[in-house]
């Protein structure tokens, strides 16, 4: 039902893809590598408390692998075909009183090694955090899945993610025609999306004790880009 769910409205929730002992140990790793990893680590940081991060692949050696000891394998394999691989990893926490929100939006940007290459395909050259990062064409992105696993639990209070079923299908932001559906999930749990997919999220109430920790993982359908161009990363 996942890949079926994904193909028609951009997004699916697994349920307890770890357990939620085994997040919250990795919310702690996270966030204790990357509070103390500034000079590869935490872009964004303020008093100590990390907002996000760019490199979790390599402060924790086991996050590139964690999808292959879990059930995101079969479903990465079910909807990318049997050459994906992982090319990008970001750490995200809306820590207690010091929340954040993001409008309507559209993931379009990747991470590859050399952004000033010429181009018909891709545009907008960026650099974030050192890694170089292109727009990416629209058929590159239809072709990825991104993987969210939830650290801590989502409730109302901090902040959840807001999506809009379908509008994967449109190069419009938010019209879609359908109303937003609200993320809530446990501990443990994974949001499998089309990068695409148009989604948003707000601040967490004021009084919240609740962190919001999320390690996302960006898949490609292939090794290969047009022009010359390469992943910054493909981990197979």
């Amino acid at each position: 039902m996942s890949v079926e769910q994904i193909e028609a409205q951009g997004f699916a929730l697994i349920e307890q893809v770890i357990s939620a002992e085994r997040a919250a140990a990795l919310a702690n790793q996270l966030t204790a590598a990357l509070q103390t990893d500034q000079e590869q680590g935490a872009p964004l940081a303020s008093r100590g408390a990390v907002y996000a991060a760019r490199n979790p692949l390599e402060v924790i050696d086991n996050v590139a692998s964690l999808w292959r000891e879990t059930s995101l394998g079969p479903l990465l394999t079910s909807v990318l075909g049997t050459e994906f691989g992982l090319v990008r990893g970001l750490f995200f926490d809306k820590p207690p009183g010091r929340s954040w929100w993001l409008p309507w939006h559209k993931d379009l940007t990747i991470a590859v090694k050399d952004n000033q290459l010429p181009s018909q395909h891709f545009k907008s050259p960026t650099n974030k955090a050192g890694v170089p990062h292109v727009i990416a064409p629209m058929e590159l992105l239809r072709e990825m899945l991104t993987i969210r696993l939830h650290l801590d639990d989502v409730t109302l209070e901090n902040g959840p993610l807001r999506v809009i079923p379908g509008s994967h299908h449109s190069a419009a932001e938010i019209d879609s025609g359908r109303e937003p559906v609200t993320i809530l999930a446990r501990a443990g749990d994974a949001l499998a999306m089309r990068p695409l997919l148009s989604h948003s999220s707000g601040d967490s109430a004021p009084e919240t004790k609740l962190h919001r920790r999320i390690l996302h993982l960006e898949f490609a359908k292939s090794e290969t880009l047009p022009d010359g161009y390469a992943w910054q990363r493909f981990i197979r």
